[in-house]
């Protein structure tokens, strides 16, 4: 990458626009906040172009480019926003990103935050740092693929194959919400991996009406003994929500075979959800005939469990002769993937995932 490239980036949320620019993948400026006045579309674009000029004035040179992410449905090689949840006053398709390219004069790179994650971990995250402690143990092994999921408000994924991001033809690559749900086949599976699934099934547990002021980091906190509430049902929702983000790892894995990094504003319950997430990734199919099998082909291991972490990176080298000459080659005969949490934070990859789109799109 060219270390010279100034990119200003953006954390478009449902309440706030956050506004940076980074450089050689380091933020350059303070971070500018405004509103993102999600229901009123002139108020929504104003604030978008002010806070890029403000931006733009603290680093006072013209920038490379702007990426950033936005909630879909777009198509987003376009720049056009469709009609989307969380901000209302999107509807029909918005010519957001030419407008910004003709505001400033530079490229502009809109992508989904979630294929923007895992971008940003495969290139300055989790991927390299394994690799890294790969190299450092001698091993012959190098992992080049990931899938990047992220867990909150909804539930987003990003796949990134040998430092390329997949977005699909038409900007749907990696919907993993709207995959089956494993509890009621006639929801997507968001409706199980999200914030309003942990609140759900918490109030159902509990016998209480929904409430959706009652936070996750509440229903966590009850579940620790933190905070008052009936604890069983916290624990619970949380069990809940890990076995289903387990159930769709496992159908995920099945078509990527790399390694797997969890970020997100729920990835904080790790220690509750996790025990059930990896419990429904080791449930064995049953064959008509009686037999079972392993739903993966590959050995899934918990990168935030220190001896299985140590195994993963340790894998199983071997030594064999070459038929027909007296030469070895060296392999890993270990096959496997491994999942952990985001360590750059969910905020801080996507803005890296976003830097590296666009100084690889300036560099082409």
């Amino acid at each position: 990458m060219n270390p010279s490239k100034t990119i200003l980036t953006l954390d478009a949320g449902g309440t706030n626009f956050v506004f940076s620019a980074m450089q050689n993948k380091q933020e350059i400026v303070e971070p500018i906040r405004l509103p993102s006045e999600a229901h009123d579309l002139e108020k929504c674009l104003d604030n978008l172009i002010k806070g890029f000029k403000e931006v733009q004035s603290k680093i006072d040179h013209k920038p490379d480019a702007i990426s950033f992410a936005f909630p879909g449905p777009a198509d987003y090689p376009n720049g056009i926003i469709g009609n989307l949840p969380n901000f209302k006053a999107f509807n029909g398709g918005v010519a957001m990103g030419p407008m910004l390219e003709e505001v400033f004069g530079v490229p502009v790179f809109i992508n989904n935050d979630g294929d923007l994650f895992a971008y940003g971990e495969a290139l300055a995250g989790r991927l390299p740092e394994i690799n890294q402690s790969l190299e450092e143990g001698g091993s012959p092994k190098t992992f080049k693929h990931l899938l990047g999921l992220t867990i909150g408000t909804g539930f987003g994924a990003g796949i990134v194959i040998d430092q390329a991001l997949l977005t699909g033809d038409n900007s749907c690559g990696a919907g993993i919400h709207a995959t089956i749900n494993p509890f009621n086949h006639a929801w997507n599976a968001e409706e199980s991996v999200s914030t309003r699934a942990i609140q759900r099934e918490y109030a159902i547990e509990a016998g209480l009406e929904f409430n959706e002021k009652l936070m996750p980091g509440d229903i966590y906190k009850i579940a620790k003994g933190e905070q008052k509430g009936d604890q069983q049902a916290a624990v619970y929702s949380f069990e809940q929500f890990g076995a289903a983000l387990g159930f769709s790892i496992t159908n995920a894995s099945t078509l990527i075979d790399g390694l797997v990094v969890i970020g997100g504003g729920l990835a904080g319950g790790w220690d509750l959800f996790a025990p059930s997430m990896f419990k429904a990734l080791q449930t064995k199919f049953k064959h008509p005939n009686g037999d079972e099998s392993e739903r993966l082909s590959c050995k899934v291991f918990n990168l935030e469990n220190e001896a299985e972490a140590q195994e993963f990176i340790s894998g199983n080298p071997q030594e064999t002769i070459i038929p027909r000459t007296n030469k070895t080659v060296i392999y890993d005969d270990s096959q496997r993937i491994g999942i952990g949490r985001s360590k750059l934070g969910a905020s801080k990859a996507i803005s890296l995932g976003a830097y590296a789109f666009a100084v690889q799109k300036l560099n082409k």
